[in-house]
């Protein structure tokens, strides 16, 4: 089985947690963490702060990594690197390739039909976030 590595940004501001829905694709409609492909040669941090930018037109700050998220989908393993990133100053989010967008509390974590591999990552916010209180 073919694997794909990618990078998800768990974007965040305060209490809450960026999320966005897929405007096209197999996984059309469903809620996952921005993100995208890891090029050829290229680092995970750097992967992820030019997809911040193609998809939302914004600069990050990244962080530490939260999880790897390893699964596998009928056609594909997908290897996903989700790490915490703040906007960076004066920056402002675009949607350029996603349906919706909305910012979530982790009390509100659930209330979005999430793509199975972003679910692990949900999960493993509200643990996070929860240890910390």
């Amino acid at each position: 089985m073919k694997t794909v590595r990618v990078v998800a940004a768990i974007i965040y501001d305060g209490d809450r947690i960026f999320a966005t829905q897929r405007g096209y694709g197999d996984f059309k409609d469903g809620w996952e963490f921005p993100g995208g492909k890891i090029e050829s040669g290229e680092s995970p941090e750097n992967a992820i702060k030019r997809e911040i930018k193609e998809e939302l037109d914004a600069d990050i700050v990244v962080g530490d990594k939260l999880i790897t998220v390893e699964y596998d989908y009928p056609n594909f393993h997908l290897s996903m690197d989700c790490f915490w990133a703040k906007l960076a100053s004066n920056s402002q989010m675009k949607l350029l390739e996603h349906e919706a967008a909305k910012w979530l509390s982790v009390n509100e974590i659930d209330t979005v039909d999430w793509l199975p591999a972003d679910i692990v990552v949900a999960e493993r916010i509200k643990e996070s976030i929860l240890q910390v209180e």
